[in-house]
């Protein structure tokens, strides 16, 4: 052995005890950090020939790459869509790391049964019946890939084609139907093969909403004269969270023949608030869900799971079919359910976050959240820089300035609210309008943090 490896070894419980204080401080001075770094990172070093040991790599670390790392766990950092980690979930992800299973399969290691506790946990949480298996996947990407790729199977056996066998050129054009689907649907839609050219975009309800019209949709539906679709609704749309009524869109089944996969990526989290559960009426009927839980589980990058009801078909697209790993039968080992062979085994962080705070502690982090989010809606509609884009339905507060907002002004504003350290949001355009998007959904999050946010916007929104 290596006797710098060597040495590690015979140190690992200091080097440990070591990580865990910086990694404490860290955590210690997170709430006061810069939220977002500007500065240029330093210029790449050489590959080092003698190495420095793990002390040694945790003090460069610390040294060079640390200080511009972003403050995206902490409270202000209202950007895209990002959670933090809760504490449970932080010791499950060390511990991912420490006990380094290949949750692939079965063989040799409770892991994958641990993986399907966990699933049956969030498909509960979500009010899914048992009807729908699931899967951990990196992200809401490729839980929407997934979905995508569960019903391109259901084309073919519509159709009868065998899609995993002969490829997506055997179904010919496919039709793929939504309101205000996420960029991620036809970035899935490139992957598999259909085409972002085949998504077509149904008019939403009038009156700057971004929930889809059902008698669009089924003016759409009726079109295709009888030839099977695919239909994505949306719980929970990036700039506005407006809902999709999948109850209504799951009655159109009943005339048209189509597969209907619900991006819920953060917006099924509404399901945990007995207040705005009924905006996730109907999930239940979708055949593929993706619900995204580095978001407002707040577990730590990347974990997301995907759900549907049709494993069969899952496990023909996905199946590996190699002597050493054994076909699918009975309860497919996870290899047979998404792209991955060898994956991490991301249900951990999420089974210590469920264990430890239970139903009662997620619905309080979603139902602070959106009371925070309403809160800054009203501060920015109440400032006279600033103008809101829509109303606040769940937890992004969608905004611009009051005049004159074209890109580069909006820009600036982002950048100086960046700048200032006390924040950071995204840009956005809604309506045709440039503006920016503050999206609440970390668990540190409080009403003295949004205090902060929206004396930065008045500062800088001039």
């Amino acid at each position: 052995m290596h006797p710098t490896l060597a040495d590690d070894l015979f140190r690992l419980p200091q080097l440990l005890a070591s990580t865990r204080d910086f990694a404490a401080r860290e955590l210690d001075g997170l709430a006061e950090r810069p939220v977002a770094h500007a500065e240029s990172a330093p210029q790449g070093a050489p590959l080092p020939a003698e190495g420095a040991g793990a002390e040694g790599a945790l003090a460069r670390f610390a040294e060079r790459w640390a200080p511009g790392f972003s403050g995206s766990a902490g409270p202000r950092y209202l950007g895209f869509v990002t959670g933090g980690a809760t504490p449970a979930s932080v010791t499950g992800d060390w511990l991912t790391a420490v006990f380094d299973q290949n949750a692939s399969g079965a063989a040799g290691s409770w892991a994958a049964a641990l993986e399907r506790e966990t699933v049956a946990w969030l498909r509960e949480l979500f009010g899914l019946g048992e009807a729908h298996s699931g899967a951990f996947v990196t992200g809401a990407t490729v839980s929407n890939t997934v979905g995508l790729a569960i019903a391109r199977e259901w084309l073919g056996e519509r159709l009868g084609v065998d899609v995993s066998r002969d490829g997506a050129a055997a179904l010919g054009p496919v039709d793929v139907l939504s309101g205000t689907p996420h960029s991620s649907v036809s970035k899935a839609m490139s992957v598999l093969g259909i085409g972002r050219g085949r998504l077509r975009t149904v008019p939403s309800l009038p009156g700057g909403r971004e929930a889809v019209d059902v008698a669009a949709l089924d003016a759409a539906l009726a079109e295709l004269g009888g030839r099977p679709a695919i239909v994505v609704a949306n719980a929970g749309t990036v700039n506005t969270v407006d809902f999709d009524d999948l109850r209504a869109i799951s009655a159109l089944k009943e005339r048209y023949d189509f597969w209907l996969h619900v991006d819920a990526a953060f917006g099924g989290f509404a399901a945990l608030s007995p207040a705005y559960a009924h905006l996730v009426d109907g999930l239940d009927g979708a055949d593929s869900v993706c619900v995204d839980l580095h978001k407002w589980l707040n577990v730590p990058y990347d974990a997301a799971v995907q759900f549907t009801r049709r494993r069969d078909l899952q496990v023909a697209v996905f199946h590996n079919a190699s002597p050493y790993l054994g076909l699918p039968a009975g309860e497919p080992d996870f290899l047979h359910l998404t792209p991955e062979n060898s994956r991490r085994l991301r249900a951990l962080p999420a089974w210590f976050s469920l264990v430890a705070y239970g139903r009662e502690g997620h619905r309080e982090i979603v139902e602070r959240n959106i009371a925070l989010a309403r809160r800054l809606g009203a501060a920015v509609d109440a400032l006279p820089g600033l103008r809101l884009l829509a109303p606040v339905r769940l937890n992004v507060v969608c905004f611009t300035l009051a005049d004159d907002p074209t890109p580069e002004r909006v820009d600036a504003l982002a950048r100086a609210v960046a700048d200032s350290g006390e924040a950071f949001l995204t840009p956005t355009v809604y309506g045709g309008v440039p503006g920016l998007r503050a999206a609440f959904s970390n668990w540190r999050t409080t009403d003295a943090d949004t205090r902060r946010v929206v004396d930065v916007l008045a500062a800088t929104a001039l």
